[in-house]
């Protein structure tokens, strides 16, 4: 990154080696900072379970040190990026990960009469990202044949700009408290093994430890508090404030028993995936609903 936006051709950009678990670090790198992305977390699920107090220190003890740095440096907007396993987790990553975004909810709480606002962002697996199951996939089509845990598992699915584009809507639209859901294509993971490797047979190994069959990205307990737009969601926080603060014109309550759950996803997809991988981030065929800009 440093290479393509040089600290010398772009005066606002800074580089720095540092650690969420350092505040010290962190106070110097926000100082005359007005929005923090916080994207800092250890996300490999089987990597959590075998190191559970790194997972711990990173993605929960992490958040409070960017949390109260902010306040401190009088930062003015903070979005912290979520995941589908943070909505009832069933892994110690998707646990750090909730208990993260609760930390930067509250976190509006602790500001004060200081400017600093808090929100969560929280969407799928991002197509073709570092250690997704496609760049896997390729490898096993080299090989002959596709390992697949459960044929009934599914999944929702975001492009890289897609992601970025939806983050920094929401960076722009939002008043703190709030916990932000884009609407996503499901994907049926035999459609996304016939799509890359239709000439190869798959096997059937079973789910991992601290997998599911389908994600959720909004539980139905949390239905009460969301609200519906065209292309997102919004959980609600439990705060009086918030009514204050937010005008939700355009918006509809889900009903009750509702749940944003891969597996039942109204909107399903076959992806069409072209013959050069690398362009797969940009040409997957996932319409591209998150161009929010209107809302």
């Amino acid at each position: 990154m440093a290479q393509q936006f040089s600290d010398t051709k772009y005066d606002c950009m800074r580089y720095f080696i540092g650690d969420v678990r350092d505040q010290d670090r962190l106070s110097r790198a926000f100082q005359g900072v007005d929005y923090v992305i916080h994207a800092a977390a250890l996300k490999q699920v089987p990597a959590a379970e075998y190191n559970p107090f790194e997972a711990v220190k990173t993605n929960i003890m992490g958040a409070p040190n960017v949390i109260n740095v902010a306040i401190d440096q009088r930062v003015k907007k903070v979005i912290a990026l979520s995941t589908d396993k943070a909505a009832n987790p069933i892994n110690l990553y998707g646990a750090t990960k909730l208990c993260s975004d609760k930390l930067f909810i509250a976190g509006n709480s602790y500001v004060g009469s200081d400017h600093s606002t808090f929100s969560v962002v929280r969407y799928g697996n991002v197509v073709a990202s570092r250690g997704s199951v496609i760049p896997f996939f390729m490898k096993c089509k080299k090989e002959g044949r596709i390992p697949i845990t459960d044929p009934r598992m599914t999944r929702f699915w975001i492009t890289l700009e897609q992601g970025v584009n939806f983050v920094l809507d929401c960076l722009e639209r939002m008043v703190g408290g709030e916990l932000f859901v884009p609407k996503l294509p499901t994907m049926n993971i035999m459609d996304l093994a016939k799509t890359i490797a239709p000439e190869c047979p798959t096997r059937i190994i079973g789910i991992r430890p601290g997998e599911k069959l389908h994600e959720v990205m909004i539980p139905r307990d949390d239905a009460r508090k969301t609200i519906e737009f065209d292309y997102y969601y919004i959980v609600q926080p439990d705060f009086r404030f918030w009514f204050r603060l937010y005008n939700h014109t355009g918006g509809k309550p889900v009903p009750e028993d509702f749940e944003y759950n891969s597996g039942t996803n109204r909107w399903r997809r076959r992806l069409t995936l072209l013959s050069r991988p690398q362009n797969w981030k940009n040409k997957v065929d996932i319409p591209p609903a998150l161009n929010m800009g209107s809302q």
